[in-house]
């Protein structure tokens, strides 16, 4: 669903609006998605580089905003360097845990050091390898940044039991949209906590309802297994699969539950971060996806590729990023063939020399 250039965003009448599109196919991508299979199969995963590259740009190459299309330029070579190094590292590392406890915990605790400096370097190889109308975009946070925004704001979410996770998203959402670069222009994310809390309400009174649901599942178990005691059925075999079982059955609910919780609060994080973010001071993005319906495609995406054997893996990938352009717009001020024409005649700040020179995705 593509918006007209005269769609309105609660903006004045000057702002122009332009939602994404996804133009793939489920039937289109299944080609290439089984090929990618059989040949990471058949390689023993080395093929698996090239299959990131083949699955990102056909996402990336049928994603439009306006009249212009998005492409990715990472190269096979730069991703199977990343999985080598960090495979040896892994391999590395349990040898020393079997032969050298004390080395191998070192090494373990370099690595957990080392996961701030992965993470921003990671969104930036991202950030780098991918441009609209042939410019890059850039990603510009650093190690501390990341120990804030994915560490840190864990904690303090989970440390508050959830009170503060507005928070902690916040910070995620600054780090992660704030050092966003496209062109030399910089996003510049301000999500208030008024409306971080407002995502955040529903999500809460559901894990609240999901304790009470847990509580009383555990407090009917417990009966259930005295009861089992009290008639001397603890002995029988069949009678105590048939309890495990129902206990197991019983449990799906609130799994699904906090599932469903997760995916809510993602979803209206996402809106209100997107909508109180800007590009180069002048333009805005804006979301405005419905989290029920968010959930609902997340967990039956889910259900049928699973039913499916992962058969119905490319339709329910092709339907997110259908569901995700869909429900995502940037609102212009101005002509949107003179921003972006300015946006280019000024130049990327990436140049390919850091695709030859540090151009590695350690994928993680």
């Amino acid at each position: 669903m593509e918006g007209s250039p005269h769609v309105q965003f609660g903006r004045p009448a000057e702002y122009t609006g332009h939602r994404f599109a996804f133009s793939g196919t489920g039937k289109e991508y299944f080609g290439i998605w089984i090929v990618n299979i059989l040949l990471t199969i058949v390689t023993l995963g080395i093929y698996s580089a090239w299959a990131k590259v083949r699955r990102n740009r056909y996402f990336f190459g049928n994603t439009k905003l306006a009249d212009g299309w998005f492409d990715y330029h990472a190269r096979p070579k730069q991703i199977l360097i990343g999985r080598i190094l960090v495979v040896g590292y892994l391999i590395l590392y349990n040898l020393l845990l079997r032969f050298s406890p004390l080395l191998g915990g070192l090494l373990g605790l370099v690595f957990i050091v080392a996961i701030p400096w992965l993470i921003a370097r990671g969104l930036r190889f991202s950030a780098r390898v991918t441009s609209y109308r042939n410019v890059r975009f850039d990603f510009t946070g650093g190690y501390w940044g990341a120990v804030r925004a994915f560490f840190l704001s864990s904690l303090v979410a989970g440390l508050s039991f959830g009170l503060l996770a507005p928070i902690a998203s916040r910070w995620t959402l600054r780090y992660t949209l704030g050092n966003l670069r496209y062109g030399g222009k910089v996003f510049s994310p301000d999500p208030t906590l008024g409306a971080l809390y407002r995502a955040w309400v529903l999500p809460a009174v559901l894990t609240v309802g999901g304790l009470v649901l847990l509580g009383i599942i555990i407090g009917g178990s417990a009966a259930g297994l005295q009861a089992l005691k009290a008639n001397d059925f603890a002995n029988d075999p069949a009678r105590n699969v048939a309890f495990i079982v129902t206990l197991y059955l019983m449990l799906l609910p609130v799994l699904l539950l906090y599932a469903v919780v997760g995916l809510l609060y993602s979803a209206g994080v996402r809106n209100a971060g997107f909508s109180a973010t800007t590009f180069d001071g002048r333009h805005y993005l804006f979301s405005d996806m419905p989290r029920w319906t968010y959930a609902w495609v997340m967990v039956s995406n889910l259900v049928v590729t699973i039913l499916t054997l992962g058969l119905m893996r490319p339709w329910a990938a092709v339907r997110l990023a259908r569901f995700h352009a869909d429900y995502t717009a940037i609102v212009f001020d101005g002509d949107v063939g003179e921003i972006f024409s300015d946006i280019k005649d000024s130049g990327s700040a990436v140049g390919s020399e850091f695709m030859d020179i540090e151009g590695i995705d350690f994928g993680f």
